[in-house]
């Protein structure tokens, strides 16, 4: 029987609620809801979906399946929150940007995925091994941290043209501190980069739901996950 994987993303705008490529439902998130909110709005929108397991993509520093501090763009008391128990079905969850970073490798090499969106999510994905990054909170220029300019902020204050060269030389830098083969730009900004520099590569949102999936990948023959979550 095949195995029913319903991909929940969680970002800082929406939630979106995905079954396969083609069957996708969302709902609004923000800085006002918690886990309460999203349990509410959750149960509304997966009615008539019959699912058997689940993959989460949450916002927020995530360790062995467990949130580890709050989000900084959805409300508070997400630390310790079971969602397996109060979805009922068996979950997986990683951090965000790290799901859509497994679901944006091409299998080889060594490749770093950024996030531009709400914030800046960040992860390392090379030999069958995910590594969750918080680059988001790197000390930048004017005291600043880098998200505050690469992410949402970055492009009201400092209007779209620099926005778009703070972002190439930023990348460019990450890309030669994490050894990196090449770098993929996923995240709601990266449709205003036209050109990219050569060894990065424009992602695309909805490999967040093939990474859902490979979460619950396992070896040929074996119970063993197929991919290492760090």
């Amino acid at each position: 029987m095949k195995r029913r994987i319903l991909v929940v993303d969680v970002g800082g705008t929406s939630v979106k609620l995905l079954r396969s490529r083609r069957d996708e439902r969302e709902f609004p998130s923000g800085p006002r809801m918690g886990p309460e909110q999203f349990v509410a709005r959750f149960a509304e929108n997966v009615r008539g979906w019959k699912f058997d397991m689940t993959s989460i993509g949450f916002p927020a520093p995530v360790r062995k399946g467990r949130i580890v501090g709050n989000p900084k763009h959805l409300g508070k008391g997400w630390i310790g929150f079971n969602f397996g128990r109060v979805l009922g079905t068996p979950v997986r969850l990683i951090n965000d940007a790290a799901m859509q970073a497994l679901g944006s490798y091409g299998g080889d090499g060594r490749m770093l995925f950024l996030g531009l969106g709400t914030g800046l999510g960040s992860a390392l994905v090379w030999d069958k091994t995910l590594m969750p990054l918080e680059l988001g909170d790197l000390p930048y220029a004017n005291g600043k941290i880098i998200e505050n300019d690469l992410g949402i902020p970055g492009v009201e204050l400092l209007g779209e043209k620099k926005w778009k060269r703070e972002v190439t030389y930023a990348v460019i830098q990450l890309k030669k501190a994490f050894i990196a083969d090449y770098v993929v730009l996923g995240g709601g900004l990266v449709h205003r980069l036209r050109r990219l520099p050569e060894g990065i590569e424009r992602g695309r949102n909805e490999n967040a739901f093939l990474g859902g999936i490979r979460l619950w990948e396992t070896k040929r023959n074996s119970r063993e996950l197929k991919w290492r979550v760090l």
